[in-house]
């Protein structure tokens, strides 16, 4: 029996959205929205509507026809935290993503309402795939040296896993028995330990903490940085939440987050870029490094994905610093749209059973 998904996944200026038949992508395409027409409309809740206009007069342009899909799969947004899986979308996921309960306030949240405003008129079954609020880490991974400040995780999780299980797949492995370290590598950075099918733990870049990026500042000395930051706004300081998402790295360096550039200044000798990019990389082996400890050096493989794998030094720098640690495995470019596609699979295939979403926080706190 073959079986139709189709996958919604909602960003900031557009909307991807992909067509599959079992395991072959048949459609892909990116919907771009004007950023002024988005502006007009306001809060990101406001866009509903405008989003799903542009979808069906997509679908109606190039002549695709949903009726009678069998599943239709929303990006996860801002829902409390949660375990790995595929969740069927009710009214609580719909609700607490719509509440933000976890105070992200991002296009993806419109993933899950989106998918159900499509299935109301083609039929198919709602699912999110790895939402981007799985929390797998050991308790030993949230202590920090301040009492009450706790770490999660809020990693690229659906490219992370995606990535795993490609990789698991290609090489007759079981995603559930291995010990991974997966990366990924692109304007945003996450760095993460996979224990028998769990992300135990990982880097949250767009908190401050593994390598910078073309984005972000990644981590930094905590004193030093107070100080820096009492100047923001002056001097061409930014807020610590611009600089630790979209205003450090190299937009702090260059002045640009465009990575072609910078790469292409590396290229013609330039020694600052030379210099800037190579910490970067050292950083991110840096980090393959810590998370090669808290799997205690047993590692089948360090699986790479994101899109600045499109330049081969990446792969070379890292597999030259750690390939004594585990073989390395390249994967360019993003797999979201396999991994929500795979996931809706699994389920209509019986391997896997959906999970119900109750809004109760995967974890909340140590109870002494």
């Amino acid at each position: 029996m073959s079986y139709r998904i189709f996958v919604i996944n909602p960003g900031s200026t557009s909307t991807k959205l992909a067509y599959f038949e079992d395991e072959k992508k048949l459609y892909e395409a990116n919907v771009f929205h004007d950023a002024p027409e988005l502006a007009r409309l306001g809060s990101v809740d406001n866009q509903l509507g405008f989003r799903k206009r542009m979808i069906l007069e997509f679908l109606e342009n190039n002549g695709i026809d949903l009726h009678g899909v069998d599943a239709i799969v929303g990006r996860g947004g801002s829902t409390a935290t949660i375990h790995s899986g595929v969740y069927e979308i009710n009214e609580k996921l719909l609700e607490d993503t719509r509440n933000k309960v976890t105070g992200v306030d991002h296009p993806a949240n419109l993933g899950a309402p989106l998918a159900c405003e499509l299935a109301a008129e083609y039929g198919g079954r709602v699912f999110m795939v790895d939402g981007p609020k799985v929390d797998e880490f050991t308790d030993e991974a949230r202590i920090t040296g301040m009492a009450g400040l706790y770490r999660g995780s809020s990693l690229h999780v659906l490219n992370l896993k995606g990535t795993a299980r490609l990789h698991c797949e290609k090489h007759g492995m079981k995603y559930e028995e291995s010990d991974l370290i997966v990366c990924h590598i692109d304007g945003g950075m996450s760095i993460s330990a996979h224990h028998h099918g769990r992300m135990i733990d990982g880097t949250n870049n767009a908190l401050g903490e593994g390598p910078f990026t073309p984005t972000r500042t990644g981590a930094l000395p905590v004193q030093t940085a107070v100080e820096y930051f009492e100047n923001a706004g002056r001097d061409g300081v930014p807020a610590v939440g611009a600089a630790c998402t979209r205003a450090g790295g190299f937009v702090s360096h260059f002045g640009t987050s465009d990575s072609d550039k910078v790469h292409g200044m590396v290229e013609a000798g330039d020694p600052k870029a030379v210099r800037v990019w190579n910490a970067m990389l050292y950083n991110i082996c840096k980090g393959i490094g810590e998370m090669a400890v808290v799997l205690s050096g047993s590692v089948d493989a360090i699986v790479l994905g994101g899109g600045l794998l499109r330049f081969d030094d990446v792969t070379e720098y890292i597999n030259k610093r750690c390939g004594w640690i585990a073989p390395v495995f390249s994967y360019p470019g993003e797999v979201e749209h396999e991994a929500m596609a795979a996931g809706a699979l699994r389920v209509l295939r019986g391997e896997e059973k959906p999970q119900i979403y109750t809004g109760v926080p995967v974890w909340n706190g140590f109870e002494d």
